[in-house]
């Protein structure tokens, strides 16, 4: 009845005003208008997200560059004898900072990827439907890199214009905000994924229960950001002492410097515990596997140890006893790490799916099943865990470029093994009954994680993947 269509005579007398023209010419040319302002409307809602993106960029790369311009001004205006010892101290405070939100802005461009190609990386690490997407991701790091950089900023200023004890509370502020907001127990800043990290540091701490993937996923984390912990953990320590801002930092044999018995346990804690986790998954699930497991990460310690030894011993000993062990240990270190990460962690069968994103673009027709993406993550995989081995010698320790760049690369390194890590394993849950050349053993389906694979395979059933 309603749905019919209503035909009127055009010439009805009763669709007439009091003048000559029809009511049907003016509902004609009120439709017009009506089209003509909705499409007004459809270009304008079309031209306001871009153009305020376009805005909020400008601004951010306009704050980088008063920050960047502020800086270099205040460094250029201190003596050449305190320059370069002044920024080696601003650097040892603000570059653990920067690393860490560098490795949350690659974090959310692993997410975008998976979102791209069907991975449902939730489903993996037991997220629940608030859990944080590639977009908040970035906000986050948008937001670290903003914060990070404006105080360093202000430290750089404030010290070079003479306002020392100012300049000395500007990290210090910093690093208390960090803590704050990580553990503040309101629901802001995405309390429940706060939560969710904290809730999985302690169990990587605490290895007493089965270990989850995200458990030893985020471990693994870790042991790229060693460094980055040993300097956070140099850096409090000064604050603690009042060395901010100070040339005690300089005293290489000071309690916070860099001939600290402390540096090495930091360094290796990582990987110790990777290494207990390992031996609780032995434990769950009886696989052998995970004890080979346990000692590529148990060679790891001998380098960051024997590296040490080096400051505590006469440099000919040095040279002709342990310097030859450090260098065997390191390449044991790094050859078991690399077949590990190509034969276990990964699957080369399934590499040329990574990128089939679900509609194609750019990226998708650069990467997907191309053979250079073999030859690439293999060989940089290689080298760069090499790097990362080295980047452990204690003669590194001042020189702090070279040292940033390689722990720069290593994070690189961890992105693009997060691609394929997170890829294999849900290659593996659509796929439980596959087994590959190098995984005989159906208990281990999941590499690493023993029993994991029936708990993730019932919670992506639970999701309807």
């Amino acid at each position: 009845m309603f749905g019919g269509v209503f035909s009127v005579p055009v010439n009805n007398p009763h669709l007439r005003k009091s003048g000559s023209r029809l009511i049907i010419a003016n509902l004609e040319g009120e439709n017009d208008l009506k089209n003509s302002s909705m499409q007004l409307g459809t270009i304008a809602k079309l031209r306001s997200p871009l153009l305020l993106s376009s805005l909020k960029v400008a601004l951010y790369v306009g704050g980088l560059y008063v920050c960047g311009k502020i800086g270099w001004e205040s460094v250029m205006k201190m003596g050449l004898d305190t320059r370069e010892l002044f920024f080696y101290e601003t650097f040892l405070y603000y570059n653990p900072l920067l690393l860490i939100t560098m490795m949350v802005w690659l974090w959310g461009v692993n997410l975008w990827v998976f979102s791209r190609t069907g991975v449902d990386y939730a489903a993996i690490f037991y997220l629940g439907p608030d859990h944080l997407s590639h977009k908040e991701i970035w906000k986050c790091a948008r937001w670290m890199t903003t914060i990070i950089l404006t105080s360093m900023t202000a430290y750089l200023y404030l010290y070079s214009h003479g306002d020392v004890s100012l300049a000395a509370s500007q990290p210090i502020v910093l690093y208390l905000s960090a803590v704050i907001i990580l553990i503040i127990p309101f629901d802001i800043f995405y309390m429940s994924s706060r939560y969710y990290l904290l809730w999985t540091f302690w169990r990587i701490l605490f290895p007493v229960q089965t270990v989850s993937f995200s458990d030893f996923f985020l471990a693994d984390i870790l042991t790229s950001l060693s460094k980055v912990l040993s300097d956070l953990e140099r850096s409090v320590c000064r604050m603690v002492h009042r060395q901010v801002a100070t040339v005690a930092w300089f005293e290489a044999d000071s309690v916070c410097g860099s001939h600290s018995a402390v540096i090495p346990l930091v360094l290796v804690l990582p990987y110790l515990f990777r290494l207990f986790q390992c031996i609780r998954q032995y434990k769950d699930s009886k696989d052998i596997a995970n004890i080979w497991n346990a000692g590529k990460y148990l060679t790891a310690v001998p380098v960051i140890f024997l590296s040490a030894l080096k400051y505590f011993i006469d440099q000919d000993t040095w040279t002709y006893s342990i310097q030859p062990a450090w260098i065997l240990s390191g390449l044991a270190n790094t050859f078991f790490s690399f077949f590990w990460d190509v034969l276990r962690d990964w699957d080369l069968s399934v590499f040329t799916r990574i990128f089939k994103f679900t509609k194609p673009n750019l990226c998708s027709h650069l990467l997907y099943g191309r053979r250079w993406v073999y030859v690439w993550v293999i060989g940089s995989n290689l080298v760069l865990r090499w790097t990362w081995t080295y980047k452990l010698s204690a003669h590194l320790r001042n020189n702090y470029i070279t040292v940033f760049i390689i722990t720069l690369l290593e994070i690189y390194r961890r992105f693009q093994w997060a691609f394929f890590r997170i890829e294999n394993v849900w290659y593996k849950i659509n796929n439980p009954k596959r087994t590959t050349s190098h995984q005989t053993n159906p208990v281990s389906l999941q590499n690493d994680n023993g029993g994991e694979q029936e708990k993730l395979l019932a919670h992506s059933h639970s999701l309807g993947v």
